[in-house]
């Protein structure tokens, strides 16, 4: 096919320069689901890993910032699900996002925006990408022909296929990483000049090692773009294709649904006029099924536009149910709606970001939810809430004193012989405590969620060692001599759970609300910019010390029976 020569648009302004880096902004967004069925597990993934990140940056204070999510509501898919249900698109699309924004409301998602690619402003958005591309010359008609791919909306090439038997036993083509069905397609579409942008995505990545993460999906982008890179068809016959987004100035073509899904990252945040504001702060949290879309086809589509990619790519696995791809067929998808009711809101979101490992795949079964939740959330964290705020150790239910003679300030615990009451262990253990926020903060912005709920599950171990080591239930209050150290061992405790349950907000939030209630934390002292640990062990005052507790919110997270089998397979619409 002959195309048209091309000149490249000038290199866009990166972030530095622009308005959203120097205010601060930051858009958060999850991908936005496709409507053809409804919410699944990996759905409320990759929406709770966006919101932790969101909720963390809020706390931290350091910009404005927005968390999108949506419906992708245009495609083959869904015109065949709306025919297979006896439906119509535009019904079948009003149900099934209203499930997804259920879903999203009730897993606690904060979201500030959320998107459906049938409204007009979004529609509006995309005809003025279109127009963009096409006036910049990276656009071009000709005649497209290959293996399409109906449940993924792409056209895949040959490498990426493999031959197998459908169930009446003909050999057909499928997808090797999906094993959805192939079909020889040919058809005349416009065309975008994917392969123009060769060079300068890759030296966009060269420039930008952060860009994606985690480190393997950055190498493995940058192994695609060592490959060919050929031109990609943007457009639908009409014919094929009627719920879409007809191209402008052309009645007979439909724009390719990714390329109408993928402009809702900017029709968000008010493009064409005020994206500028936001744009290209951005962080996208992707599944890494659909990283090629974000990786590759998106930073070329923006720079055709003439715009900067996006800050940030993160990427996560998939999970598994019991080592088994979820499949309607096997009946193992996980309902999320299900398993909030039996596990409640919060624990579902801490087991899938304590277990979910970004870097590959995960497997999820019922006892090993159980499990975790018991032992973490139940007996560790809860456990420690009640003993330490008992009415037995703590008559008065205050945050008692802490006695610098019990527990003094030392240069290097290892080398210093026991002062006080306090053991080398002791000392130990408040520095893991001290330098916890800084961990996990590293941690949420290296994308491993999943290692910052382990640190702050080792300190809390360590918090209870430290409790059932010193045994305050035995020291008498009335004794002057054991006063102040029974004091210190609760204030150090108490001082202990108030990071923890600051900690933890951006992945328990109710949870943690009701920990640091129960510590008399008001609403403006749970921020992470000011998060000091037992400032009284450094000589500085606390202005919690004498403080009364608040009421006893009950048990801070129930144990969870033994696992009973409910998973849920998704309801057919």
């Amino acid at each position: 096919m002959l195309r048209p020569l091309y000149r490249l648009p000038r290199p866009p302004a990166r972030a530095a320069s622009s308005s959203s880096a120097a205010t601060g902004r930051r858009l958060l967004s999850t991908p936005i689901f496709y409507a053809n069925g409804p919410p699944h597990l990996g759905h409320l993934y990759s929406a709770l890993l966006a919101d932790a990140l969101h909720r963390h940056r809020g706390l931290r204070r350091t910009g404005p910032g927005r968390l999108s999510t949506g419906t992708d509501e245009h495609g083959l898919k869904i015109q065949q699900a709306a025919a297979a249900a006896g439906t119509s698109p535009p019904e079948l699309c009003e149900r099934v996002s209203g499930l997804f924004r259920q879903a999203l409301t009730q897993a606690a998602v904060s979201f500030t925006d959320f998107t459906r690619t049938s409204e007009p402003r979004h529609q509006r958005a995309v005809r003025q990408f279109w127009a963009a591309l096409r006036d910049g010359g990276a656009l071009y008609k000709g005649c497209y022909e290959g293996w399409y791919c109906t449940a993924e909306e792409s056209f895949l090439p040959e490498s990426q296929l493999a031959e197998r038997r459908d169930p009446r036993g003909h050999l057909c083509r499928v997808s090797l990483e999906t094993g959805h069905q192939v079909h020889w397609t040919k058809e005349e579409n416009y065309m975008f000049r994917l392969s123009a942008f060769q060079e300068p995505l890759q030296k966009w990545l060269r420039d930008n090692p952060r860009a994606i993460s985690p480190e393997p999906f950055y190498q493995r982008v940058l192994r695609w773009l060592e490959e060919d890179l050929p031109d990609l068809s943007v457009s639908r016959e009409r014919s094929r294709l009627q719920w879409g987004i007809p191209v402008p100035s052309d009645s007979t073509q439909t724009i390719y649904v990714w390329v109408d899904a993928l402009v809702n990252y900017l029709s968000v945040v008010g493009y064409p006029e005020t994206h500028g504001e936001w744009w290209p702060a951005a962080c996208h949290v992707v599944g890494k099924d659909i990283l090629k879309f974000h990786a590759v086809y998106w930073p070329a589509l923006l720079m055709a536009a003439g715009l900067a990619p996006p800050e940030r790519i993160l990427v996560h696995s998939h999970w598994t149910v019991r080592g088994q791809k979820m499949s309607k067929s096997l009946g193992n998808v996980v309902d999320p709606f299900a398993c909030m009711r039996q596990y409640t809101v919060d624990g579902f979101r801490y087991f899938l970001l304590r277990q979910g490992v970004p870097e590959r795949d995960c497997d999820y079964y019922d006892e090993k939810v159980v499990k975790v939740l018991n032992s973490e959330l139940a007996d560790a964290l809860g456990g420690l809430l009640n003993r330490s705020t008992a009415l037995s150790i703590n008559p008065s239910n205050t945050y008692p004193s802490f006695s610098e003679s019990c527990f003094p300030k030392v240069l290097d615990y290892r080398e210093t012989k026991s002062m006080g009451r306090a053991s080398a262990e002791d000392y130990e253990f408040l520095a893991s405590v001290a330098s916890l926020p800084l961990q996990v903060a590293g941690y949420f912005e290296g994308f491993q969620i999943y290692k910052a709920l382990e640190c702050i599950t080792l300190c809390v171990r360590q918090t209870n060692s430290f409790f059932q080591r010193h045994k305050p239930w035995k020291l008498n209050r009335k004794d002057p001599a054991e006063q102040p150290w029974l004091d210190t061992i609760i204030h150090v405790t108490l001082e202990c759970l108030r990071v923890y349950g600051t900690l933890l907000q951006p992945v328990i939030p109710h949870t943690a609300d009701k920990l640091l209630s129960r510590l008399a934390v008001e609403p403006e002292e749970r921020g992470l910019s000011n998060l000091t640990f037992l400032p009284r062990y450094d000589g500085k005052p606390c202005p919690f010390e004498g403080r009364q507790l608040g009421p006893d919110t009950g048990v801070l997270f129930h144990r969870l029976e033994k696992s009973r089998q409910h998973r849920v397979e998704t309801k057919k619409l």
